[in-house]
């Protein structure tokens, strides 16, 4: 589905992201790690239209989507989350749901002069739409909650909520479980399994808990210093020493560490 060409991102003197190549399939949960600094967040920026590349490229079902802005890539079903989650904080959860379909009738003044039985219809299917998105994800009880009063696990949640929303067809997932308790991370977990298996989303996921990562990621793909460094599943990647060298700089003899080590 995904596909990096030689791409690169500079800042000024700085090689955020250095040449990386790499592919995403179709269907699949791929997970993104490496340490602090080897550039996986900027090379999710770049793919999603927040940052342009300095060079290379990257195509999504066969189509060049170089350089594309992010709304543009959201109409396409290219659709991404952020580590620190974003939400409409005096909104209520069921409410920041119903905000993200673009072009609703609603949005025109003229509309809400003489469209208002449409605004009206439309409306009551956006919020049955997001009341079952809601409920898909096990928080129908926070419906009438204002979003900003939500724990830290369940604005995650409600972002992943967003996503379903609209049609899409690749989520970029950029630290879903920080700051998560576990509890709320398993949740999101099977969430992010079930849109996998059930409607069929491609993710790539940047994530710190190796267990996490193990339980739902097949590609791993490990960044280094801007660049793809391996890629295989995740007993390959754990076994990997060119890996282990990356993350904590002592060989084999330490692998085991490699589980609790930052992604």
């Amino acid at each position: 589905m995904i596909v990096v060409e030689d791409l690169h991102k500079h800042f000024g003197g700085f090689h955020a992201v250095d040449g990386a190549s790499l592919t995403i399939e179709t269907g699949s949960i791929t997970a993104l790690i490496g340490p602090n600094g080897a550039g996986k967040t900027t090379l999710f920026n770049v793919i999603a239209g927040v940052l342009p590349p300095t060079s290379g490229r990257v195509v999504m079902d066969g189509e060049d989507i170089t350089g594309l802005p992010p709304h543009v890539l959201f109409s396409k079903g290219l659709l991404r989350t952020f580590q620190i989650a974003h939400e409409f904080h005096s909104m209520t959860c069921r409410e920041n749901l119903m905000m993200v379909p673009p072009g609703q009738t609603g949005e025109t003044l003229w509309n809400t002069w003489f469209g208002r039985k449409r605004i009206a219809d439309e409306e009551r299917a956006l919020r049955a739409k997001a009341d079952e998105v809601l409920e898909f994800l096990t928080v129908e009880h926070l419906a009438d909650h204002p979003a900003g009063q939500i724990s830290g696990g369940q604005k995650k949640l409600l972002e992943l909520g967003r996503t379903m929303m609209v049609d899409a067809k690749i989520v970029f997932l950029d630290e879903v479980g920080a700051g998560v308790n576990r509890t709320l991370l398993n949740t999101i977990g099977d969430a992010i399994i079930r849109l996998n298996r059930e409607r069929g989303y491609t993710f790539c996921v940047i994530e710190h808990d190796m267990d996490f990562i193990g339980r739902l990621c097949d590609p791993v793909i490990v960044m280094a210093e801007g660049h793809v460094l391996a890629k295989g599943t995740i007993d390959e990647i754990k076994a990997n020493e060119a890996v282990i060298e990356a993350y904590l700089g002592t060989g084999l003899k330490n692998k085991d560490k490699l589980e609790g080590a930052g992604a």
